[in-house]
């Protein structure tokens, strides 16, 4: 197989396709993570993704890039990173108590020839207090976190009701279909 490049800075990705077994390099090229109003959320991520990819595609042409973005949606509306300490409690007082869907965007892309597809996660918190989230926000700092959270980090084990699909799409990549997208991919 050609040589992988994940095109990501998350240490979570990173981390899920190490634990894979996948050999990879990381190559960041800066994009904006805007998006077109029009789109719903599961083309949101995969516009995301791709842009990431393209922008990565030309630095390591010829290689097999993957690129991905996971958004949090809650009744209709993506929570996106937050921005400091008060948006990071502001989003989880949203989060705590609800249902949301986590939802990430993979893109998988050689020269002319692209995989994309999206996985979506159901969530569902129990009641956090305030106390709570200040802890979580004061000691995990998530500001690098769509919807303000690691589900694999402390809120992930105590905040955390049930999940319905993926546990690894909410950490930002679905690895499994990641890596039968990889096999297939010729």
């Amino acid at each position: 197989m050609s040589q992988i490049i994940l095109a990501s800075q998350s240490p979570r990705r990173k981390q899920l396709l190490e634990w894979a077994e996948v050999s990879f390099q990381i190559i960041v090229a800066g994009t904006e993570e805007t998006f077109p109003k029009n789109l719903v959320p599961t083309e949101v991520a995969l516009h995301i993704a791709m842009e990431k990819a393209k922008s990565v595609q030309k630095k390591a042409a010829d290689k097999i890039i993957i690129a991905a973005d996971t958004i949090v949606v809650l009744n209709h509306e993506i929570i996106g990173k937050p921005v400091d300490r008060n948006d990071a409690i502001t989003i989880l007082n949203k989060l705590s108590g609800a249902h949301h869907t986590v939802i990430t965007g993979v893109v998988i892309l050689q020269n002319e020839k692209t995989i994309s597809f999206t996985d979506s996660t159901d969530v569902e918190f129990h009641s956090l207090s305030r106390h709570q989230i200040e802890f979580y926000v004061d000691n995990y700092k998530p500001y690098d976190k769509a919807g303000a959270y690691a589900i694999q980090e402390w809120i992930g084990v105590v905040g955390i009701k049930r999940i319905k699909g993926d546990f690894y799409n909410v950490m930002g990549l679905p690895i499994s279909r990641v890596v039968r997208e990889l096999q297939n991919f010729k």
